[in-house]
């Protein structure tokens, strides 16, 4: 190199080392980030594979729907078939989220357990969601609203008239009845019978005091007399104080009469779920009824099918049954069209109203779009067209 051209560039030689050296770690540096991003793309990219492949996989993975037979919610044909309310709503929404399936068939109790235990995937039947129940499993939207329900047998000819002689109120009012009467010819009897020959005409004491009784239930079952037929003043004036009270007497005690007659005797004096704790009463095991007679110490006996405790009570075995309102109903008039179970009516108290839903496992992941194309389904004529066919509602 000439002198000149150090001149142009007067560095030393610790200067030019220097800057060597800056350059080489400049690019090492530059080296170090694209790699670092190349690694992170990288990475990236089979963790989106994964999470694709995890969704694939729960799409085609067979869930197994745990069932229990309950009409016109769950039932099965001669050929193993499922049909019902519940099984039909659930075909569409899997067929919706094309979601491959096959049933399972539990008793009520066991199946609960199943989907607590993700022995199944979802829990098909008329499942009531209860706090209880939400504590060990969860629940879609509810897709049916019932209530719970009284079922009683009608009385027969012997039944009513045993019913009518022993029937409490009944004697309670005949006992008031009776009394009256007695009361009323007694005071007659003190103020006529010695100067009223046409009212009482025997000669003996107690013929007199037989008339004077007669007298009195006369007066309250027909009303008060002409005063004139009476010969005291007092009686006179008694005979017209007691036409307005006799005429309200009678008006209730009809009106009692009929009531006892109608609703008392058919019903076995069950006028509320609270007269249930009087009678012998049946409820399906592990069912909302039984847990509903049990929170209010009503002691009950306990069936496995609804068909054990309506076939209990139609043979007399219990005086009353409790179960859901749509149920009860179903059973009883597909029986009826057979000529079974023609004396059982259910009786027109609501009480504890009841939400059907779906059962799910904790944490489930079809949760959210079960929930959607069930709200969806509920909104269409194909829904309230298979109401109509079952239930034969508005």
């Amino acid at each position: 190199m000439s002198n000149k051209t150090l001149m142009l560039f007067p560095l030393s030689t610790h200067a030019i080392s220097r800057l060597l050296k800056l350059f080489l770690a400049l690019t090492c540096l530059c080296y170090g980030i694209s790699s670092s991003a190349a690694q992170e793309k990288t990475a990236a990219k089979p963790l989106q594979t994964m999470q694709s492949t995890v969704t694939n996989e729960d799409n085609k993975k067979e869930l197994i729907i745990g069932t229990y037979l309950c009409p016109p919610f769950v039932m099965q044909d001669q050929f193993g078939e499922y049909t019902g309310l519940s099984v039909l709503l659930w075909q569409q929404i899997a067929e919706k989220l094309q979601l491959p399936y096959r049933f399972q068939n539990y008793p009520l109790k066991e199946l609960l357990q199943a989907v607590a235990n993700k022995e199944v995937d979802i829990g098909l039947s008329c499942l009531s969601i209860t706090p209880e129940r939400e504590e060990i499993i969860d629940f879609s939207h509810s897709f049916y609203e019932t209530h719970l329900a009284i079922v009683v047998k009608s009385a027969g000819y012997f039944d009513t008239f045993k019913g009518i002689i022993t029937n409490r109120h009944l004697l309670t009012i005949i006992g008031i009845f009776f009394t009256a009467a007695a009361l009323v010819g007694g005071l007659y009897y003190l103020l006529e019978h010695r100067v009223n020959d046409k009212l009482y005409s025997m000669r003996s004491r107690p013929a007199q005091l037989i008339e004077g009784f007669i007298l009195g239930l006369l007066f309250i079952t027909k009303g008060p007399f002409n005063y004139y037929e009476f010969k005291t003043l007092t009686g006179r004036v008694l005979t017209v104080c007691l036409a307005v009270f006799t005429t309200l007497f009678i008006a209730s005690i009809t009106a009692v009469l009929a009531s006892t007659f109608t609703v008392g005797l058919i019903s076995n004096d069950i006028k509320s779920p609270h007269d249930l704790v009087n009678v012998s009463t049946g409820a399906k095991t592990a069912s909302t009824s039984s847990q509903f007679l049990t929170r209010h110490s009503i002691v009950h006996r306990q069936y496995d099918t609804v068909p054990d405790m309506l076939d209990a009570l139609d043979r007399g075995e219990i005086d009353a049954v409790v179960g859901d309102d749509a149920i009860v109903k179903y059973r009883i008039k597909m029986a009826k069209e057979k000529g079974k179970y023609e004396k059982l009516n259910v009786l027109p108290y609501q009480f504890e109203k009841q939400n059907y839903g779906i059962a799910l496992t904790e944490k489930s992941p079809y949760e959210e779009s079960i929930n959607r194309e069930l709200l969806q389904f509920r909104q269409s004529n194909e829904w309230r067209n298979s109401l109509l066919e079952y239930f034969k509602i508005k």
